[in-house]
């Protein structure tokens, strides 16, 4: 098994109002448990130990509860990938980094996984996903990267969204396996799957 460090991945980013990281950890459980449909707001607010009024003073609406979360949810990502990322190292050292970051993240934080599957597969997700694709909204440290190694020519020439299933689609997939009991990741079989996954979008 992948050992991590002593700090959990959950507690990268920390919500500075205490209800509110509440209820966003019991859409995260909740959602990844029964679906978007099987986590009513009045569950979320129980399971979060709050007022089902109280909620509403965080989020306007069921739909704003649920973006915001993903967007609470990108940001710890986005926090582990930066702990120690190579910057100004080549572009194939800060793929594997955040490749495995990624992995170790997923697997570490099953609950988080599932809610992230969730949302990618909904029409949340979709919406979301278009905008990245088509520069609707500001380029992440993976748009970045990608972008640089084609620039450079160091990365194949396909769309921005065939390159992201090339690269990360294999990743989630063994991180579901792993979380399902299907295989065991431990650093080596991480470390050399997030290299194949290199090799299939270098040039």
């Amino acid at each position: 098994m992948v050992v991590m460090n002593e700090r959990s991945f959950m507690e990268v980013v920390m919500h500075s109002d205490d209800k509110r990281g509440a209820i966003v950890q019991a859409a995260v459980e909740l959602v990844g448990e029964h679906g978007f449909h099987g986590a009513p707001m009045a569950m979320i607010a129980q399971r979060a130990g709050v007022a089902a009024g109280t909620i509403y003073r965080y989020f306007e609406n069921k739909d704003m509860l649920i973006t915001e979360t993903y967007a609470d949810l990108e940001k710890r990502v986005l926090a582990a990938i930066m702990e120690n990322y190579p910057e100004g190292r080549p572009v194939r050292e800060r793929f594997i980094h955040m490749g495995k970051i990624i992995v170790l993240y997923c697997i570490s934080s099953p609950m988080d996984f599932r809610f992230l599957e969730q949302f990618q597969n909904s029409p949340y997700g979709s919406a979301h996903r278009r905008d990245k694709i088509f520069g609707k909204q500001d380029k992440d440290i993976s748009t970045e990267l990608f972008d640089e190694a084609r620039t450079k020519q160091i990365m194949k020439n396909l769309p921005l969204a065939t390159l992201f299933a090339l690269a990360f689609g294999p990743l989630l997939h063994i991180c579901r396996d792993h979380i399902l009991g299907f295989q065991t990741l431990d650093e080596d079989l991480i470390c050399r799957t997030v290299e194949a996954c290199w090799d299939a979008v270098k040039l």
